[in-house]
């Protein structure tokens, strides 16, 4: 068994893309893995309750030009259709993703925290939904079979906060200052949305490494390395 935790954050363009690499590469890879999502915030001094554009927030926050920031939207958009995303950044609202986070630890335990990690993302990128209202977030909730009263009753009353400190506090331990970050069998790191060929190589080598491989101990590369 292969056990892959991914250190994301919901409005972060690259981990979306990152997933679909990874999804790739697990398609066509022989063998058991188990897909966990970590929390981790770009920015979590992002205001709640200011849903505005996020190109006006991020042109605001860097420092740049409206012509700036539509050619970074731009590129990025047309790496994201090449993985089949359709990003929508003239709709896509900031937001600050805590609560997001405490959602989808509240949503492991029933088996559907990867399905609504999915479904963030979509609602985010595509579809210019606010995550940062718990409403909404309750309604994404229930959109994946969870009990869309019992996810509210999460939101409002602070459930899953250590959770969510704890992904963070780990990330940091690890070293992570920038997401996506994939980590397989807590050894084998791989920093960025690398193209699906390098997630093949980190399951290779993460399968290795459980059948007691030398060659799969203290291995490192140009895109991963062992922890």
């Amino acid at each position: 068994m292969i056990q892959v935790e991914v250190w994301s954050d919901i409005v972060c363009p690259w981990c979306y893309i990152g997933k679909r690499r990874l999804e790739t590469a697990l398609s066509r890879f022989d063998g058991e893995v188990t897909v966990e999502w970590r929390s981790f915030q770009l920015d979590p001094s992002t205001p709640v309750g200011d849903p505005r554009p996020v190109g006006e927030s991020l042109a605001a926050r860097k420092g740049l030009s409206a012509a700036q920031v539509k050619g970074m939207f731009a590129h990025v958009t047309q790496i994201a259709a090449e993985e089949g995303l359709a990003y929508d950044f003239d709709r896509a609202r900031t937001a600050n993703t805590f609560d997001a986070h405490r959602l989808l630890h509240f949503a492991k335990p029933h088996g559907l925290q990867a399905a609504l990690q999915e479904r963030l993302m979509q609602a985010y990128f595509t579809e210019g939904a606010d995550i940062g209202d718990q409403t909404v977030l309750a309604g994404l909730a229930a959109a994946v079979g969870l009990d869309e009263v019992a996810a509210k009753q999460a939101l409002a009353d602070g459930s899953h906060e250590a959770d969510v400190r704890a992904d963070i506090a780990t990330a940091r331990a690890y070293g992570i200052s920038g997401v996506p970050f994939f980590v397989f069998n807590q050894r084998v790191g791989v920093s960025g949305a690398q193209p699906a060929e390098v997630f093949d190589q980190a399951l290779r080598q993460s399968s290795l490494t459980i059948l007691g491989s030398p060659a799969a101990d203290d291995a490192c590369t140009d895109d991963s390395c062992t922890i």
